[in-house]
């Protein structure tokens, strides 16, 4: 068990299915796995069918040292699968099986007793698709402590969001995380400017939902983040992409890490973006921790 803080990721556990293999994904288990290799206690919160895909995990998970007490068994619905597509920059494209197993994560006293006892949850939309799923994950964010760090990685997939989903998970956060792409969406959503550059668009989402800091990435360019008082901008690493599969949540657990800490918001930037791009440089979303490259993020 790793020690540091209690960091959970609360959501969809699925294979992913490529061309030519699977991987163990799902953007809470990719992030508490990260979590974890940060030396944090990073735990994934889902729900796994009693199929072989779901034991499988379960194995996985255990060997990859992440805490799995708080994955649900489902004897009525499937393990979670996404098919997933490859365009020539290693860049992915889903196909989400729907009516899976982290689609009915319930609510238990397990999970009550650990949102009083978790420094930081993270949470997106896509596990929100189902009531019973949205209101385990709404429940677990009204549960944890003032002091717990709530971060939206809002991590938009194929029609799975609404903008109800997401004006109410923005009320839960303090800080918000997206990417490039969901920038224009969620401004879209949200009634905001289309002249309004992509870093304006992040303060007017801060200001208006009263959150503490926006993280938005933009691929090759690097990321910004922009907190009540400044904006802070990082240049991306270049590297050889062999796929971006769980380079997000990489930097969503190295974030937390640094926010968790009170690194200086340029340093954790620079820190995030390594990270990131060292992913990215690998296979899956999951790749076997490098002690090298971890010293250089924490």
């Amino acid at each position: 068990m790793s020690m540091g803080k209690v960091i959970v990721g609360i959501g969809e556990i699925l294979w992913d299915r490529f061309p030519d293999h699977k991987t163990l994904g799902g953007a809470p288990t990719n992030f508490a796995y990260h979590a974890s290799a940060l030396g944090n206690t990073g735990i994934v919160v889902s729900r796994l069918g009693t199929d072989e895909l779901g034991r499988e995990a379960r194995s996985l998970i255990r060997s990859l040292k992440m805490d799995g007490r708080n994955l649900q068994d489902d004897s009525e619905h499937a393990t979670g699968t996404v098919e997933v597509a490859l365009d020539k920059n290693g860049i992915p494209d889903y196909t989400i099986k729907e009516n899976v197993a982290w689609d009915f994560i319930e609510w238990t006293e397990e999970l009550s007793e650990l949102a009083n006892n978790t420094n930081a949850v993270c949470y997106g939309t896509l596990a929100q698709r189902s009531s019973v799923s949205r209101t385990t994950i709404q429940e677990f964010l009204k549960t944890v402590s003032n002091d717990t760090l709530r971060v939206f990685d809002i991590n938009l997939r194929q029609h799975f969001y609404s903008r109800e989903i997401i004006e109410n998970s923005l009320g839960f956060a303090d800080v918000l995380k997206l990417n490039d792409d969901e920038i224009d969406t969620v401004s879209e959503l949200l009634g905001l400017k289309e002249s309004l550059t992509p870093e304006n668009k992040c303060r007017l989402i801060l200001e208006t939902f009263g959150l503490n800091l926006v993280c938005a990435t933009l691929g090759s360019v690097g990321s910004i983040l922009v907190s009540k008082e400044k904006t802070v901008r990082s240049r991306g690493y270049s590297v050889k992409v062999e796929d971006t599969v769980g380079a997000g949540d990489a930097f969503t657990a190295a974030l937390i890490h640094h926010l968790l800490k009170g690194t200086p918001l340029k340093e954790t930037n620079e820190r995030c973006n390594r990270y990131a791009a060292w992913v990215a440089s690998k296979r899956g979303g999951t790749p076997e921790t490098d002690r090298g490259v971890i010293k250089t993020v924490k």
